[in-house]
């Protein structure tokens, strides 16, 4: 997947974490954040690394996979799987439960909030006596740009 960068992020600090954990601040883990709030786009641990690296940032691979995923554990980014089953992961700007739907040309994402998902969810989980139930539905297509690329218009 492609990656595109933007500025900026409404979300809470890696530093700060969501569940009241309390996370070391290192020099690593400020970097690590700082390059989820550049990026637009679901990132794999291994992307971002390599932009870690072209910024002069010295963090390793096995420590930017023990920050992500703490950051994921904290809720402070979602991570999901792409086409390939790697993890991937992004800041997002919906706090929230919320889905996705992914480009799976460029990897554009659009974060949607599905009330009728919930709702089903719920009915399904109480049918059939589960309870602390958690779900993620994540939708994959062609967004409008790729789209148009491959019908010529």
């Amino acid at each position: 997947m492609s990656q595109g960068t933007t500025a900026g992020s409404s979300r809470t600090p890696a530093s700060a974490p969501a569940q009241g954990k309390e996370q070391r601040v290192t020099k690593q883990r400020v970097a690590v954040s700082a390059a989820l709030d550049d990026l637009a786009d679901f990132v794999s641990t291994q992307e971002l690394h390599r932009i870690l690296q072209e910024r002069g940032t010295a963090v390793s691979l096995a420590t930017s996979y023990r920050i992500l995923q703490s950051l994921a554990d904290d809720g402070l980014v979602d991570v999901l799987r792409n086409a390939d089953g790697e993890a991937v992961y992004r800041r997002c700007a919906v706090t929230g439960h919320h889905h996705h739907l992914l480009c799976r040309n460029c990897g554009k994402a659009v974060e949607v909030e599905a009330p009728a998902v919930e709702a089903w969810a719920a009915r399904i989980a109480k049918e059939h006596g589960f309870t602390a139930v958690e779900h993620t539905v994540e939708i994959f297509g062609l967004c409008p740009e790729c789209t148009a690329l491959q019908t010529g218009a």
